[in-house]
């Protein structure tokens, strides 16, 4: 049996891969959350919400946005009952956006319509899951840390 030569993606090969993958995943996930009736970005906020509540000041910056656009995005959240804001139990002058038990249930919803991106990692067996897993966590995750909700 002749052994496969694997050649050794470049750095630039590998970033047109992550581009690639990358758009194919918010694509996949634009159209859930249109599904759900919300923007990309309000869907991107409940996911961020998903793992802690955060400051609109943390939110702006873990989103990459003006704080007046996080103002936008977290009041037509809010009229939907998505989130509320609560003063900060370290700070009262802060206001912390949480997710509601309704937002909760919208992440999901979006998740689970994502059907591009569940085909794609049911063709994974379980241990390419586990290395996909451990990677992703590795490149995007090690350096920074986890991301911080403050």
């Amino acid at each position: 049996m002749a052994e496969t030569i694997r050649t050794i993606p470049t750095k630039a090969q590998l970033m047109e891969r992550l581009a690639d993958s990358f758009s194919g995943y918010y694509g996949d996930f634009s159209l859930a959350a249109a599904d759900a009736g919300l923007s990309a970005s309000q869907a991107k906020t409940l996911g961020v919400l998903r793992t802690a509540p955060a400051s609109m000041r943390a939110l702006a910056t873990t989103l990459a946005c003006d704080a007046s656009n996080i103002t936008g995005i977290v009041d037509r959240l809010e009229k939907r009952e998505l989130v509320r804001r609560e003063v900060s139990p370290t700070d009262r002058r802060v206001k912390n956006v949480v997710l509601t038990t309704a937002g909760e249930e919208t992440v999901d919803g979006i998740r689970a319509r994502m059907h591009a991106t569940h085909a794609a990692l049911d063709a994974l067996d379980d241990a390419d899951r586990a290395v996909l897993h451990d990677l992703l966590g590795r490149v995007f995750c090690g350096a920074r840390g986890p991301r911080s909700a403050t």
